[in-house]
Order: C-alpha cells, then structure tokens, then sequence
C-alpha cells in the first residue's frame, strides 16, 4: 500500500500526473534516444497487420521495465507472416514507433505491412524489387514499413524523424514509411 501525504496524493499518483511530461530514458541503451521525449512512465505499441488480420494493443514498458510477456506478443506479432519464423524484435525500433505514435497524437493503429523478414523472404522480395535490401534490417528485426490512418506518410516520416534515432524511409508513392533503429539516416520523398 502506497501511503498518502495530507492532500490525498500518492507517490504513484504524483508520478503518473507526471508522466505526461517527463523525459524518459531509454534504460538500457546509452544513446537514450531522443525519441523517448513524452514517452512517460508508459510506452504502448497498437497496431494492425495488414497481412494477417491480427491486432495487438499493448503497454510494453512501464515505470523503466520492460514487460517480457508483451514483447513476446510483439516478437510473434512481428514474425515473418511467409514463413512463420519469430525472432526477437529490437526493441529500440519498438521505442521508436511509440513515440512517433505519442508525437502524432492519435489513437489510431499503425498498419504493418512489414516487420520480421527470414532470409529466404528478403532474398524472395529482392528477386521481385530492386527497392529491397540485400542486408536489409527485417531480417535482424530492427526494421518495420508501416502505416497510420489519418497521417500522412510526411506527418509519420516526420515524427519518425524527430525521434533522432534511426533510419527513416518515406515511401510516398506506395504509401508507407520505413523505421529501424539502425544508423540515423533519411531517404526518399
């Protein structure tokens, strides 16, 4: 039990009304992204996949702790949906899409379009597309092509972008957004 001042306020209570403000840390990586501004006590990842139907709503990390369960649901979330492999998501690219998410203002889903890659799905899609990576991120689990209804890709890059802590690509043509935790870097229009 938390105990009380005379106002009725709890330290957890003092902490949650804080939250909405405060500048959180990544606590594990030393870069700390930049991304994390607003990110508060709470980071939450919703999205749809597009491919597969399936949706996931979930707060992941609460109060500096990351939740394994809720990764796990993101990691099978994420699986290569050709093959059914299911890696280890990095967990720096799910940061960066909470924030950008928290940027945007909005309680809509992302749409994921891609997530984990195997090798033999990369090496499919690069035979198809000459857009497609030979050492891409996906298949490491570092990269995500997404979508948000109501944003544009310009509003989603952006925020991306402000996150100051990887790759973003903007897609405009068809329509999605690139966003890995790799090398800071942007490309396209």
């Amino acid at each position: 039990m938390t105990a009380s001042n005379s106002t009725g306020l709890t330290r957890r209570g003092l902490l949650r009304a804080f939250a909405a403000t405060a500048v959180a840390a990544a606590p594990t990586y030393s870069n700390a992204f930049g991304l994390l501004r607003g990110a508060g006590d709470i980071r939450a990842l919703k999205m749809h996949s597009g491919r597969t139907g399936e949706r996931i709503d979930t707060i992941y990390w609460i109060e500096g702790e990351y939740i394994p369960e809720a990764l796990k649901e993101i990691n099978r979330f994420m699986r290569d949906w050709r093959t059914n492999q299911v890696i280890g998501f990095d967990r720096r690219t799910i940061d960066i899409l909470a924030a950008s998410h928290r940027m945007m203002d909005t309680d809509a889903f992302y749409t994921l379009l891609s997530g984990y890659r195997s090798p033999q799905t990369n090496a499919m899609l690069r035979s198809k597309s000459r857009g497609v990576a030979r050492n891409s991120l996906h298949m490491k689990g570092q990269a995500t092509d997404i979508r948000l209804e109501g944003r544009s890709v310009s509003q989603i890059s952006r925020a991306a972008i402000s996150c100051s802590a990887g790759g973003v690509g903007k897609y405009s043509r068809s329509n999605f957004v690139h966003v890995d935790c790799g090398d800071v870097r942007v490309w396209g229009r």
